[in-house]
This record gives structure tokens, sequence and C-alpha cells, in this order.
């Protein structure tokens, strides 16, 4: 009797020719919203074939063209010569107490950010015999008095009497306005290659509601339109949302009406921002760097939050 012929398995080639292209594009459609499992719950994919469809995609890396985009300019070796002597801020009469106007004086001198004029002022604080908090509380006095009928006259003398507070804003401020420079010479408040691409993006679309917002649905089909440089992973929009954040802080150090950039860049960090609660964590330290920027950012009370949180744990 002849032994009936065992069957042989697939060849890869047809197992690959098994899954369609519409498969293959709703794998990774459903992949941004749902684990790996669901995925081939879903589709009744095999769990193997639904990885295997994911990792050479190549959608769920990092998107490098995106991070090209959203990267600041290298730091270069600043080509001013700084004065190697700071000058020290004029000494003027400002209350008429000795004492307060020294003490104005010293947090003048502080506030330029220079380390070695910094110095000489804490040393010189040492020499006021009167406690600051004292002098913080006739300063806040001299205000209300010269500023009849004004409730917020004495805001100006809260944490007067604080110069190590002062100091360490200072310092970091002055840092943040030497590294724009470092990076931008002269062009930092000028619009940026991502900016203009946001502009770019954004064309046409007219400001709506009470801030004067761009309608967030159609801001999002705007930029769906360039997914060569929309976020890939949640990695990716973490990156891009420090661009945001770090253009910001550089500016703000050398001129606060300038620093928020045009308002279709503030509508794309928002629009990727949203994609927090849209695009699945590869991992849980992924999720984690997500969660952690929400509590830093202190964007966890927006309205968009809740539904980051649950794609995290989801």
């Amino acid at each position: 009797m002849t032994k009936p012929e065992s069957k042989q398995p697939d060849s890869p080639v047809k197992t690959k020719q098994r899954v369609s292209d519409k498969q293959r594009r709703l794998v990774l459609d459903l992949r941004r919203r749902h684990s790996l499992r669901e995925v081939a719950q879903i589709t009744g994919i095999p769990l193997g074939t639904v990885k295997t469809l994911v990792s050479r995609s190549g959608a769920f890396r990092d998107n490098e063209q995106h991070r090209a985009m959203f990267t600041l300019p290298p730091i270069s070796a600043s080509t001013e010569a700084l004065p190697s002597v700071p000058e020290l801020p004029p000494q003027e009469v400002v209350t008429g107490d000795k004492e307060v106007d020294a003490v104005l004086w010293l947090r003048s001198i502080i506030s330029t950010g220079q380390a070695a004029l910094i110095d000489r002022a804490m040393e010189g604080a040492k020499k006021i015999k009167t406690p600051l908090n004292v002098l913080e509380k006739r300063y806040q006095d001299y205000l209300v008095a010269t500023n009849p009928g004004h409730l917020f006259a004495a805001m100006s003398s809260f944490g007067f009497a604080d110069l190590d507070a002062l100091a360490t804003r200072a310092i970091e401020q002055q840092r943040l306005r030497l590294e724009g420079a470092a990076r931008f010479g002269g062009n930092l408040l000028a619009d940026t290659e991502a900016e203009t691409f946001c502009i770019e993006a954004l064309r046409g679309l007219r400001a709506t509601g009470q801030f004067g917002d761009f309608d967030k649905r159609q801001v999002a089909a705007r930029f769906n339109a360039h997914p060569e440089l929309l976020p890939h992973t949640l990695a990716d929009c973490l990156y891009e949302l420090g661009y945001w954040d770090q253009l910001y802080r550089l500016r703000n150090a050398v001129d606060r009406d300038a620093s928020d950039g045009p308002p279709d860049a503030t509508a794309r960090d928002w629009f990727v921002f949203g994609l927090l609660a849209q695009i699945r964590p590869r991992d849980k330290s992924e999720g984690l760097a997500v969660f952690r920027y929400l509590i830093a950012s202190q964007r966890e009370d927006m309205a968009e939050s809740e539904a980051i949180l649950i794609n995290l744990i989801g």
C-alpha cells in the first residue's frame, strides 16, 4: 500500500500572498490605536503575522525625517566678544529709603545673570544689617502708599527678599540667552523652517472661537496631508513637543513679547499633543515617558489628558 504523501508546509512566499494589501493597511491603521494582540483578534490574522507586518512596515519606528525638521540648530561658538568685566547697573534713588534702594540695586545687579556680578551682589547683601524680610515689608508699604487705590500695587514686592531665588532664575535666563545666540545667531526671533512649514500647511484657515484658535479638525486634516512629517511614535511626539518648548524658552529669555511664535506653530503643538492620545505606546518605558511629560509640562489638566492616560493604560 502506497504511503500517502505528507502535506508540505506553505512556503514563505505563499504565506505572504495570503495577506492582501487591504489587510496590510488595516493592520497598520489598527495598530495606531490597539495593541498587537488586539489587532490580531480584530482582523483574525495570526499574531506572529501581525508582528511581522508591523515590523517590516517601518511605520512604527521613529520618523527620522520628522525629527530632522523639528530639531534646533546645533550650538556653535559665538563670534561676539563678551566684555571681560561686566558693567554694574547704575545705582538709583527709587524710594528714598537707603536700605530698600540698596536691595533694589542689588536685585538689578543679580538680574543681569552675570555670575561675577551676582557673587559681588550676594556679598553686598550680607552687609545690610536690617533683615531682608523687614525691608520687603517697607518696600511693600512704599508701593501701596505711592499707588493709592491700586489693588495689585503690593505684588511687585513679592519675593523682594529672596535674592537666592532671583539669582537662580537670572543665571538660567542668561544661560538661555547665550544658548539662543549660539544656536541662532541674530535670527532667534525669525521663523524657523518648522514654523514656516506650519504656516504653509495651515495657509487659508481662519482663526475662530473666543481665543482665536484654528478649528482642530481642519488643523488635523492639513497636517495629516503631510505624512512624511508626522510623528510615528510617542517618542517622536515628545521630541517635537520638546522642540517647541525649548524654542519658546530661548526666545522668552530674550523677548517675552515675541516668545510665542506664529499661531500656526501653536496649533501644531496642540495637534501633536493630541496625538499622545492616539498613538499606542510601543512599550512600558515609552508610556512612562509620556506620563512624566504630562506632569512636568503641567498639561495634566488639559481636555486631552484623560484620553492620553486611557491610551497609556489601555
